[in-house]
C-alpha cells in the first residue's frame, strides 16, 4: 500500500514540475500526466518505489493523444485529424455521426448542457475557439522606423558633428548647446511621429479584436441563442444558414441543399454539397453558400485548419488609403521644390563662407583662407549643412500623412460611439466624397420588426373570421406550410415559461402569428411528419419549398412559401375559409393580384403560402425535387415592418448635401413605393415616370438606356442582388461615388464593387460583413448619414491641416531663401525651424484633425471623385496668409535692428518669435475654410484650445528660458507685445479675405486649358 502511496505522490510531484505554459494548457498536461502515471500506478502496487528523475516536457502547442477522463471514447488528436482529412472510415469506427455526437456527450435537438461544469471540462479537454496572433508590432519598432526618414538621419548626423566640434573648440560645458539642442529637437519630433502611429496601431488591434468576435447560433439546453464565436465548444450543436461562416471544424448532423463556399480555404471556387452520406465534414473559415443545416463542432481553436492558418498572418494595419496617396504625392512635390531651395540656400552660403563674406557672433570673419584652423572650416560647413537640411525639414509636410492618420483614427473612435465600425481605412474619406446611397429598405429604412397584420383566404380577409371558423384541413396545411417550411424555431424553456421564437424578423413573425393565432403546435408537428428535402430560400429565388411525408398515412405533400406574386404563378387553384378548392383562372388571378397590390400599397409585405399532394414518383426523377407547379394557393399573409424613427430626416439630410438616395428592394413596386414615399425617398409631388422600376425592366434595357435613366431611378422593386450591382456599375460609370448597403451574402458583389460597401451589423451575413468597407452596427439608414457626414469632415479636416501646413511651408521656404541669397545669413535656425516644423506637424495636425462634424458640411454639394485636393478656396486664404507673414517677416529681417533699435540677436528672436505667433493665429483661420467667424464652436473643441495653450507656453519658455538651446534672446513686455500684435493682424486679414470671391472651377485648370 504504502508503495502504491509513494507512485501516487510521486505521480503528484510529477505533474506540479509541469512548466506553467497557458492555464488551459497546463490543465490538460496535468490531466495527460495524471491519466498516465496513475494508472501505472494502480496496475504495479507491488513494485519498489524508488524516486525516479522525469524529464520536463516543452511547452508546446500540441495535441495530446490521451483518452480524456471526461470523454474516454474520443481522442482529441483522432477528432482533428477525422475533420483534416475526411475520414469517412474513421467516422464509421467511431459510430457514425450519431456515435460521435453520443461520444462527445451532446444531442443533436438539445445541444450540450451548457452549465459552468460542463463548459470548463470541454474547454479543458479540447481547447477554447481563439488562436494566437503574431504580437503586435511595439513601441521600439515604431521609434526605429522614425529613425529611416533620411532627413532625420542627416539632421541627427549634423547635430552629432556640430556637438564633436562644438565641445572641441568651447569644452563640454558650453560646446554641446548646438548639436544637443538639434539631437533634443530630433528626439520630440520622432517621440511623437512613434507614439502617433504606436496608439493607431493599438486602436486598429481593438477593432480587429471586435469585427473577429461574431455571433454564433447554437442549441444549448434545447434553446437556439447566440454566443460568441470565441465561447464555442466541442460538442456545441451550431445551426448554419445561408451567409454563415463555420465557426469551427465539424461534422454535419441534419439539413437540407448545404453547398459550402471552400474558396478560402482551398481556391477552388465550385461550391461543395455537404450531406450525411458522402461528405459530411465541415471546415471552420468556410461560408455557406445555399442550404441550412445543424453541425456538432468536434476541434476548436488551434486544432482546426482555419485557426492554425490565422495564426501566422500578420495583420498589417499600415493601409494606404486613397487621399495618404494624394497626399504622399503633394509632399513628393514640395518636398522637391523644398530640396531645390536649400540646395540653392547651400550653394549660397558655402560660396559666401569661403569667399570670407560671413562673420561668427563676435564680428570675425569665419574663413581667413590658410589662417583658419581645419577644425573651424569643418564646425562653419556643418552649421551651413544643418540649416540647408533643415530647410528641406520644413518644406516637406510630412505632418500631411500624420493628419490623415490622425483624423481618421479619431473619427474610427467616435463613428464606433455612432454606431459604425470601419473596416478599411479608406472608406472614412471616400464616404465624404458620396454622390448616391442605394440602401435596402428592411431593416435599414425600415425597424425590421415584423408583424402578421392581414390574413386573406380565397379573396377574404380574415379579420372578423375566428381560427375554429376556418376549416380543420386549412388549418392542419398551414401549420405544415408554416412550421415545417422554416429556418426559424419555437423553444419553451417549462410548461410556466413563454415562448421564444428564433430566426428572422419575417420568420420569427410568421411563427409567433401561426402559434398565437392559429394554434399551432411545433413539437406535435415534427413528430407527425418527416421532412424529406428543402428548397431554402434566397433572393434570387424569392421563395422556399419542402417536400414531407406524413407518419400517419405516408401521404407526400409539398409546401412553398414566399413572394406573393411569384407563388401564385405557380397555382392553379385555391382554397376558400371552408376548405373547398378552386380554379383560378385568369380573372380569378387578376383579383388575387389586385388583392396583394392593395396590401403593398399599405406598406405590407405579402407572403404567400401554396400546397399540393404528390405521389412518390412524381417526387423522384433522377433526384429529390419539390413540384412548383399546378399548387393550390392556401392563403396570403400580410406582414408590417414600420419605417425607424428618425429615417424621414436622415434621408432628407443626404438629400440636402446633394446625396442622392436610391431604395433597392426584393419587395413589390407598391410595397416599394409605399414605403419610399413614407420615408422621403418619394416625393407626392414628384414626376414618376422612370423614378420607379423593377429589376427585371432595369435589366432588359440596352447599356445606353441604362446610362440614360439610371440617375432619375429613385425605387428599383423586385430586385436581384445582380440587379443591384448592374446599378453600382452604371452610377460609377457616369462618374458617381456610390455607397450601397447590403446583409446579404448575394450582395457580396455589389458592396464590392461601390466605392463604399456599407453591411448591416445585426442583420448582415458574415459574407457581406467581409465584403463591405464600413459595419452599421444597428442596421439604422440614420447611422449612414452620420457616416456620410463623418465621412466629409475627416475630407474637411485634412483640408485645414493642408491649408494651414502649406502657409508655413511657403512662408519658411522664402524668409530663408531671401536672407540666405541677400545676407548670408539665415534667420531661422535649425532648432528654431524643428520647433516650427513639430508645432505644425503634430501639434496642428492633432489640434484640427480633431474638429468634430458640424451642420455646415451638410449644406455643401458632394465633392465627388474629380475635385483638387487643394480647392481654390484654400489657395485664396493660404497665399493671402503666406504673403502677409513674408512681407512682415522680410521686413523686420532687413529692417528690424532700426525699428526696434536692438542688436542682431534680438531682431532674429523677434522674427521668430513673429513668426510662431502668427502660426498660432492662423491656426485659428484654419478652422473655417469659408466662414468668417472662426471662433464659431470652439468651446466644443476642449483639445484644439489646449495644444493652443500649450504652444504658447513652450514658445515662451523656448524665447525666455532656453537661450542657449534655441539661440534666442530675452524680449520685453513692449517687443512682446509688437510681436502679438503683428501676429493677430492674421485674424483681420482672414476674415477681410473670404468677401473675395473665386471661381468655382478648379484653379489649375485654367493653365491646363491656356497651355
Amino acid at each position: 500500500m504504502s508503495s502504491l502511496i509513494n507512485l501516487n505522490l510521486l505521480c503528484m510531484e510529477s505533474v506540479s514540475q509541469l512548466q506553467t505554459i497557458s492555464n488551459l494548457n497546463r490543465k490538460r498536461w496535468h490531466l495527460a500526466f495524471a491519466t498516465i502515471y496513475c494508472s501505472r500506478a494502480f496496475s504495479h502496487p507491488h513494485k519498489s518505489s524508488k524516486p525516479h528523475n522525469y524529464m520536463k516536457i516543452a511547452p508546446e502547442n500540441r495535441v495530446i493523444d490521451v483518452s480524456l477522463a471526461s470523454f474516454p471514447k474520443v481522442k482529441q488528436s483522432s477528432l482533428v485529424q477525422l475533420v483534416r482529412n475526411r475520414d469517412l472510415d474513421h467516422l464509421v469506427t467511431l459510430g457514425g455521426v450519431d456515435g460521435l455526437v453520443s461520444a462527445l456527450k451532446t444531442d443533436v435537438d438539445q445541444g450540450i448542457h451548457a452549465d459552468l461544469n460542463d463548459i470548463t471540462q470541454r474547454q479543458e479537454a479540447f481547447g477554447i475557439n481563439t488562436y494566437p496572433r503574431l504580437p503586435s508590432k511595439s513601441f521600439f519598432s515604431f521609434v526605429l522606423e522614425a529613425f529611416k526618414d533620411p532627413t532625420i538621419l542627416i539632421l541627427l548626423v549634423c547635430a552629432a558633428l556640430s556637438l564633436a566640434f562644438g565641445m572641441k573648440e568651447d569644452g563640454p560645458k558650453e560646446g554641446w548647446y548646438d548639436g544637443g539642442s538639434i539631437f533634443v529637437a530630433v528626439f520630440l519630433v520622432i517621440s511623437v511621429s512613434a507614439i502617433s502611429n504606436f496608439r493607431q496601431s493599438r486602436q486598429f488591434d481593438k477593432l480587429s479584436k471586435v469585427s473577429n468576435n461574431i455571433q454564433v447560433e447554437v442549441v444549448r439546453k434545447g434553446r437556439r441563442q447566440q454566443i460568441s464565436v470565441f465561447d464555442i465548444v466541442v460538442g456545441d450543436v451550431v445551426c448554419l444558414k445561408i451567409g454563415d461562416q463555420v465557426p469551427a471544424d465539424g461534422v454535419f448532423v441534419e439539413g437540407h441543399s448545404l453547398q459550402i463556399d471552400e474558396a478560402s480555404m482551398t481556391g477552388e471556387s465550385d461550391h461543395v454539397e455537404v450531406n450525411l452520406d458522402k461528405n459530411p465534414f465541415l471546415i471552420s473559415g468556410t461560408k455557406v453558400a445555399d442550404g441550412y443545416a445543424k453541425f456538432v463542432v468536434t476541434s476548436v481553436g488551434m486544432n482546426t485548419t482555419w485557426g492554425e492558418m490565422m495564426s501566422s498572418i500578420s495583420h498589417d494595419s499600415s493601409e494606404e488609403t486613397p487621399l495618404q496617396a494624394r497626399l504622399n504625392k503633394l509632399t513628393s512635390s514640395i518636398g522637391k521644390i523644398g530640396l531645390a531651395v536649400a540646395f540653392l540656400v547651400l550653394v549660397v552660403l558655402l560660396l559666401r563662407f569661403f569667399t570670407g563674406n560671413t562673420k561668427d557672433d563676435d564680428g570675425k570673419t569665419e574663413f581667413n583662407g590658410s589662417k583658419t584652423k581645419v577644425d573651424d572650416i569643418i564646425n562653419g560647413v556643418v552649421g551651413i549643412i544643418a540649416a540647408a537640411v533643415t530647410i528641406v525639414v520644413v518644406a516637406i509636410p510630412e505632418g500631411l500623412p500624420l493628419a490623415v492618420t490622425l483624423t481618421l483614427a479619431y473619427s474610427m473612435k467616435r463613428m464606433m460611439a455612432d454606431q459604425a465600425m470601419v473596416r478599411k481605412l479608406s472608406a472614412c474619406e471616400t464616404m465624404g466624397s458620396a454622390t448616391t446611397i442605394c440602401t435596402d429598405k428592411t431593416g435599414t429604412l425600415t425597424m425590421n420588426q415584423m408583424k402578421v397584420t392581414k390574413f386573406c383566404l380565397g379573396h377574404e380577409s380574415m379579420e372578423e373570421w375566428s381560427s375554429t371558423s376556418i376549416a380543420s384541413s386549412i388549418i392542419e396545411l398551414f401549420h405544415q406550410g408554416v412550421g415545417l417550411n422554416t429556418t426559424g424555431s419555437v423553444y419553451k424553456a417549462n410548461l410556466g415559461s413563454e415562448l421564444e421564437f428564433s430566426g428572422s424578423p419575417t420568420e420569427k413573425a410568421i411563427l409567433s402569428w401561426s402559434v398565437m393565432e392559429l394554434n399551432m403546435d411545433m413539437e406535435e408537428l415534427k413528430r407527425s411528419s418527416k421532412l424529406i428535402h428543402v428548397e431554402a430560400f434566397n433572393s434570387e429565388k424569392k421563395r422556399s419549398g419542402i417536400l414531407m411525408k406524413k407518419n400517419g398515412d405516408n401521404t407526400m405533400h409539398v409546401h412553398w412559401k414566399g413572394a406573393a406574386e411569384m407563388i401564385i404563378a405557380m397555382c392553379s387553384h385555391y382554397y376558400d375559409p371552408l376548405g373547398n378548392m378552386k380554379v383560378m383562372d385568369d380573372a380569378e388571378r387578376m383579383e388575387f393580384n389586385l388583392l396583394v397590390q392593395g396590401m403593398a400599397a399599405s406598406s405590407l409585405r405579402c407572403i404567400a403560402f401554396a400546397h399540393t399532394q404528390v405521389s412518390e414518383h412524381e417526387c423522384y426523377d433522377g433526384k429529390v425535387k419539390v413540384k412548383d407547379n399546378s399548387l393550390t394557393l392556401l392563403g396570403l399573409v400580410g406582414l408590417k415592418d414600420p419605417c425607424r424613427p428618425g429615417v424621414r430626416k436622415a434621408v432628407q439630410d443626404c438629400q440636402h448635401a446633394g446625396v442622392h438616395v436610391k431604395m433597392i428592394t426584393g419587395d413589390n413596386v407598391f410595397t416599394a413605393k409605399a414605403i419610399a414615399t413614407e420615408c422621403g425617398i418619394l416625393r407626392l409631388d414628384q414626376d414618376m415616370d422612370g423614378a420607379v422600376v423593377e429589376g427585371v425592366e432595369f435589366r432588359n434595357y440596352t447599356q445606353a438606356e441604362r446610362m440614360e435613366k439610371v440617375d432619375k431611378i429613385c425605387v428599383m422593386a423586385r430586385s436581384s442582388p445582380f440587379d443591384k450591382l448592374l446599378m453600382v456599375q452604371c452610377l460609377k460609370q457616369k462618374g458617381h461615388v456610390v455607397a450601397v448597403t447590403g446583409d446579404g451574402t448575394n450582395d457580396a458583389p455589389a458592396l464590392k464593387e461601390a466605392d463604399i460597401g456599407l453591411s448591416m451589423g445585426i442583420q448582415g451575413t458574415e459574407v457581406a460583413k467581409e465584403s463591405s468597407d464600413i459595419v452599421i452596427l444597428d442596421d439604422n439608414f440614420a447611422s449612414v448619414a452620420t457616416v456620410l457626414r463623418w465621412g466629409r469632415c475627416v475630407y474637411n479636416n485634412i483640408q485645414k491641416f493642408i491649408q494651414f501646413q502649406l502657409t508655413v511651408n511657403v512662408a519658411a521656404l522664402v524668409i530663408n531663401f531671401v536672407a540666405a541669397i541677400s545676407s548670408g545669413d539665415v534667420p531661422l535656425t535649425a532648432v528654431q525651424l524643428l520647433w516650427v516644423n513639430l508645432i505644425m506637424d503634430t501639434l496642428g495636425a492633432l489640434a484640427l484633425a480633431t474638429e468634430q462634424p458640424t451642420k455646415e458640411l451638410m449644406d455643401k454639394r458632394p465633392v465627388g471623385r474629380t475635385e483638387p485636393l487643394i480647392s481654390n478656396i484654400m489657395w485664396r486664404n493660404l497665399i493671402a496668409q503666406a504673403l502677409y507673414q513674408i512681407v512682415v517677416l522680410l521686413t523686420l529681417q532687413f529692417g528690424g535692428e532700426k525699428i526696434f533699435n536692438v542688436n542682431e540677436k534680438v531682431k532674429d528672436t523677434l522674427i521668430f518669435n513673429t513668426f510662431v505667433l502668427c502660426q498660432v493665429f492662423n491656426e485659428f483661420n484654419a478652422r473655417k475654410l469659408e466662414k468668417k467667424n472662426v471662433f464659431e464652436g470652439i468651446h466644443k473643441n476642449k483639445l484644439f484650445l489646449g495644444i493652443i495653450g500649450i504652444t504658447i507656453v513652450l514658445q515662451v519658455v523656448m524665447v525666455e528660458f532656453l537661450k542657449k538651446f534655441a539661440d534666442t534672446e530675452r524680449l520685453n513686455w513692449g517687443q512682446w507685445g509688437a510681436c502679438i500684435g503683428i501676429a493677430i493682424l492674421s485674424w483681420p486679414i482672414g476674415f477681410l479675405v473670404k468677401y473675395i470671391p473665386v471661381p468655382e472651377k478648379p484653379f489649375f485648370s485654367f493653365l491646363k486649358g491656356r497651355t
